[in-house]
């Protein structure tokens, strides 16, 4: 028996959760990703790509590219035009470092396709406390926070016990020697005696993000 090697495009997911699939480009070949672009297009949305690095978006056809927002940062791209903004002042998204914007900018970006404005500060780590305690008046402000570190992953701990808005962790993947790749940063947040702080996989941006447009749908629905 031979396995189909296509994908199926999940058109009604955006009607049935809110949230449009994304196209996870790690493991796939250019070609792959351009027929799946061209099934994701058919009802006119914007269509989120992660995991694209820079070499593959090159290699893609010339009607993807020049239709395409890629930020290699991040490695997202958005292919077609974004929705007009529907929310800003709502998210906070921070890090513990500036190696860690790749993450967090995975998160930005994946709100903007969502029509969110995030606001974003970066290099807050507890190493320097001082810098996250400069900032707190403002980011009390924030009903959401996503938080993004590695290391020792300290930040979560610190920022669960000053904040009140939802906190959504982030460990990632930077760090020397025990930090195992994110995994200690990763048990710190699973850990922590902050109560309350909602936890990704490591590196994953685009599921915090989507895990802030859902608590901010929710609380809009229940407001409505």
């Amino acid at each position: 028996m031979s396995l189909n090697p296509e994908s199926v495009w999940d058109a009604a997911r955006r009607a049935r959760i809110g949230l449009a699939e994304a196209i996870l480009c790690e493991g796939k070949t250019s070609a792959q990703i351009a027929a799946i672009c061209a099934e994701a297009r058919k009802d006119g949305h914007p269509v989120l790509m992660t995991r694209l690095d820079s070499t593959v978006f090159a290699a893609l056809p010339p009607e993807v590219r020049g239709e395409a927002d890629y930020d290699a940062l991040s490695r997202t791209a958005l292919l077609g035009r974004p929705p007009a903004a529907v929310g800003s002042g709502r998210v906070a998204v921070v890090t513990a470092g500036t190696s860690d914007l790749g993450v967090s900018r995975e998160a930005v970006r994946t709100l903007a396709a969502y029509g969110e404005t995030a606001s974003e500060w970066s290099d807050i780590g507890v190493a320097g406390l001082w810098r996250l305690l400069d900032r707190l008046d403002e980011l009390k402000r924030f009903p959401v926070v996503i938080v993004v570190a590695g290391m020792d992953g300290a930040l979560f701990s610190v920022i669960g016990g000053l904040l009140p808005g939802a906190i959504i962790a982030v460990p990632t993947s930077t760090g020397y020697g025990m930090s195992a790749k994110g995994e200690t940063a990763l048990r710190a947040a699973l850990a922590s005696c902050a109560p309350g702080i909602l936890v990704t996989n490591i590196d994953n941006g685009y599921g915090a993000a989507c895990a802030a447009l859902r608590i901010l749908r929710a609380a809009r629905q229940a407001g409505a």
